[in-house]
């Protein structure tokens, strides 16, 4: 082959070879823009200012701050008046139940008077007399209760606080039932008997020695009672005729709570 045919071959190689390489160079700048354009989104520029403004504003919302502008008004003198009368009113309302509906229909505070009950209760001690059990259900053997003495029973006028005195003994009979205290042989003490049969009872300070009324035999009506005080030398009690047997309308409450003295402070054990 002639040299110039050589030269002419290879020179058409070299620009071939050229050629390649251009083309593959314009492959490889045009997948690398295809992918920029794919890999990397397009993204907003935002001003400073407005994205302050704006997440200051979320966050006022969300955590339930409110603008100078929106703040809650202040009460009206009208209202702030009928505040201030509703809440005088409740605590009136309140008042009066605790000093006349509590102690009326509740329960009461009374002090007791003489040694009648020792040594279950003592002169001057401050109990709690509660009065709803006895408006659901009936008085029960040797509960302690509280009554109303009447100086007179034809004048038994419960307001009147010069008529009546209040007692506090142990319900030993129940309506319905014999009541007699029966001396023994020796003559110097005495067993209660209900429905002739001896009571088992531990409550008397001492052995009774006075049987009173009770040495006969007395059946209760309905809705009386008898009662003992638990020191059986000194109690003036259903053994006497100035007492007799108690009626239930006459019954205040439940002796139920002693308050004072603080060192028997609780509730009372029959």
């Amino acid at each position: 082959m002639s040299e110039e045919k050589k030269e002419d071959n290879l020179n058409e190689n070299v620009e071939t070879h050229e050629d390649v390489e251009s083309s593959e160079t314009e492959q490889v700048v045009e997948r690398s823009e295809t992918a920029n354009e794919e890999e990397i989104p397009v993204k907003e520029v935002v001003p400073e200012e407005k994205q302050t403004d704006d997440s200051t504003e979320e966050t006022s919302q969300g955590m339930g701050i409110q603008k100078k502008d929106e703040q809650p008004k202040k009460k009206s003198l009208g209202k702030r008046i009928l505040s201030g009368g509703m809440e005088l009113i409740l605590y009136v309302m309140i008042a009066v139940i605790c000093v006349f509906v509590v102690p009326r229909y509740v329960v009461q505070r009374t002090q007791v008077s003489g040694p009648s009950m020792e040594s279950t209760l003592q002169n001057k001690d401050n109990i709690l007399v509660e009065k709803l059990s006895y408006r659901f259900g009936e008085p029960e053997r040797f509960d302690i209760v509280v009554f109303y003495h009447f100086y007179d029973e034809d004048y038994r006028d419960k307001n009147d606080e010069d008529c009546y005195d209040f007692y506090v003994k142990r319900i030993i009979g129940l309506p319905g039932e014999k009541v007699q205290i029966i001396p023994d042989e020796t003559g110097n003490t005495c067993t209660i008997y209900i429905n002739d049969e001896p009571l088992d009872e531990k409550y008397g300070k001492d052995p009774i020695t006075y049987e009173g009324v009770a040495s006969e035999p007395i059946v209760l009506d309905e809705g009386e009672y008898f009662v003992l005080g638990d020191n059986r030398e000194v109690s003036q009690d259903s053994r006497y005729e100035e007492v007799g047997n108690i009626k239930e309308e006459d019954i205040v409450g439940k002796a139920w709570f002693r308050m004072y003295p603080f060192s028997k402070f609780g509730f009372l054990n029959d």
